[in-house]
C-alpha cells in the first residue's frame, strides 16, 4: 500500500471572517407553505427530509400560507406581537442597565423573540420548560411580572431568588420554567427525567428542553436522546440555532451530521427544522410537538433556524469573530417586523398603531425598571439578607453551618 502521507487535522471554519462579506447563498430556504404537515402519529421513517427542509409560513409578502398556517387568531396574534415587543424593549433597558453598572451581567434574545414566546403558547399550564439563558420569552408570555425579573437582574432585596443565581437565571415553577443552569446541557437530560417522571406518574403534563447549538456538543444532549426515544418520553426537545455559540460558528458543534435536527434520526425521533423568526411556524410546529407528547407518541426534536443578532452577551464582543454587517443579511428576518407586517397585510395592524405600541410598551418597561431599582441595585440600595445563605439548603441545617451562621451574626 502506498503511503497516504502525514495526518492532518481538520477544524471546521466558518466561510466568513470579520471584515469579509457576508455570504448566506448556502442557507436552502424553501418556499413557505412547502412543507407538510404530517399527522401527529406519522412513522418518523417517512418524515426523515423534514430534519433537512425548514418549515415557514410567512412569505414575502407578509401572508401566511401552507398546511401549517391558521392555528391562530387576529386577537393570538396581535397579542404575540406585543409579547415579543416587550422582550426586545425589556432587553435594551437591562443592556443599559448593565452598562450603567446596575448589574453584572446580561444577555440579550435580538432576533431570536419568536421562539421562546411563540412556543410558550403552544403550552399548557402545568407543562415544565428547562430553558438556557435566552428563553425569557417563555416568561413575557406567561405573564411572569417584569419587575420580579428585574429584582433578580438587579439581585436586590426583592429577589425571589435571593442573590443565589446570576443575573437573568431565573427560576419559576408556577410558570412552568426550571431554574437555569449555568452548565449548559444539564437541563436537557433533567428535562427528559421530569417528563419520564410525569409519565411513570400517570400525569397530564409535559415537558421542553431547551439547547443552543454550541452545547449539542456536550454529552447530556445525546444522553438526554437516548433515554427520551427509549421510553418515549412525553418531552420537546428544542435546538436553537442562532449561528454562533459565543465565539464559533455552528459548524463546530454539528459536526457532519449537516443539520442539528438530523441528529435525532439516528434516534427514531421525528425531527424538524422550523423558520424560528417566523412566530406563526414556531407555534404550530411547536402545537405540533406538544399534541404529540400528550398522545403518548414520545419525542420530537425540532431545530429553530434563526440568527443572534447581537453579542452573546454582554461580556462578548462578537466583532472579533463574525462580520459586522451579516445580520443584516440574514436571509431569513427580523421575527417582530415580519409579524408586524402580517397584521399589517391582514387589515388588523398599521405602521401608527406600532409606533404608538412601541412607545406604550416603553413606558410600561420604564416603570417597571423604576419599581425595580427603589429595591436596588448591584451597588445602590437594598440587598438580599446575609442570612439567606443559610437557607433553603438543607431540611434541617447541619450544626457547621449552624455555626457559621452564628460567627456571620446572622
Amino acid at each position: 500500500m502506498a503511503d497516504a502521507g502525514l495526518l492532518r487535522f481538520h477544524v471546521p471554519e466558518p466561510e466568513v471572517r470579520p471584515g469579509g462579506t457576508p455570504d448566506f447563498s448556502n442557507v436552502t430556504i424553501p418556499k413557505a407553505g412547502s412543507v407538510p404537515r404530517p399527522e401527529i402519529d406519522v412513522d418518523p421513517r417517512s418524515i426523515r427530509d423534514m430534519a433537512f427542509s425548514i418549515i415557514r409560513v410567512l412569505n414575502r409578502a407578509g401572508e401566511a400560507v401552507g398546511p401549517w398556517a391558521g392555528l391562530l387568531s387576529d386577537e393570538e396574534l396581535l397579542e404575540g406581537l406585543r409579547h415579543m415587543m416587550t422582550l426586545r424593549t425589556f432587553d435594551a433597558r437591562m443592556q443599559m442597565a448593565q452598562r450603567q453598572g446596575k448589574t453584572s451581567f446580561y444577555m440579550q434574545h435580538l432576533g431570536e423573540e419568536a421562539v421562546s414566546c411563540a412556543f410558550r403558547k403552544a403550552l399548557k399550564p402545568g407543562d415544565m420548560n428547562f430553558p438556557t439563558y435566552r428563553q425569557a420569552g417563555l416568561l413575557i408570555a406567561d405573564g411572569y411580572p417584569m419587575v420580579t425579573m428585574m429584582n433578580q437582574i438587579y439581585s436586590n432585596e426583592a429577589d425571589p431568588l435571593k442573590g443565589r443565581q446570576l443575573p437573568i437565571m431565573y427560576s419559576s415553577k408556577e410558570h412552568g420554567f426550571f431554574s437555569i443552569s449555568g452548565n449548559l446541557a444539564t437541563q436537557y437530560i433533567q428535562a427528559v427525567g421530569w417528563a419520564m417522571a410525569s409519565a411513570i406518574s400517570n400525569d397530564s403534563r409535559i415537558a421542553a428542553a431547551w439547547i443552543g447549538d454550541g452545547s449539542t456538543a456536550e454529552s447530556d444532549f445525546h444522553a438526554a436522546l437516548v433515554f427520551a426515544s427509549t421510553y418515549k418520553a412525553p418531552v420537546v426537545l428544542n435546538v436553537v440555532n442562532n449561528q454562533w455559540a459565543i465565539s464559533t460558528f455552528q459548524g463546530i458543534a454539528r459536526g457532519g451530521s449537516g443539520t442539528f435536527a438530523a441528529r435525532g434520526l439516528g434516534f427514531g425521533i421525528p425531527s424538524l427544522r422550523v423558520d424560528g423568526n417566523d412566530y406563526l411556524a414556531v407555534h404550530a410546529v411547536a402545537k405540533w410537538a406538544a399534541e404529540r407528547a400528550r398522545a403518548n407518541l414520545g419525542p420530537t426534536l425540532v431545530e429553530y433556524v434563526t440568527y443572534r443578532a447581537g453579542a452573546h452577551s454582554t461580556s462578548d464582543d462578537p466583532s472579533a469573530y463574525r462580520p459586522k454587517a451579516e445580520s443584516d443579511a440574514w436571509p431569513l428576518g427580523d421575527p417582530v417586523i415580519r409579524l408586524k407586517n402580517h397584521l399589517i397585510h391582514k387589515g388588523v395592524w398599521s405602521e401608527d398603531r406600532h409606533t404608538q405600541a412601541e412607545a406604550e410598551i416603553l413606558e410600561t418597561v420604564i416603570a417597571a425598571q423604576k419599581e425595580a431599582e427603589g429595591h436596588g441595585t448591584l451597588h445602590a440600595g437594598g440587598k438580599p439578607s446575609t442570612r439567606d445563605m443559610f437557607e433553603g439548603v438543607y431540611a434541617e441545617m447541619p450544626p457547621h453551618l449552624r455555626r457559621q451562621r452564628q460567627q456571620a451574626g446572622v
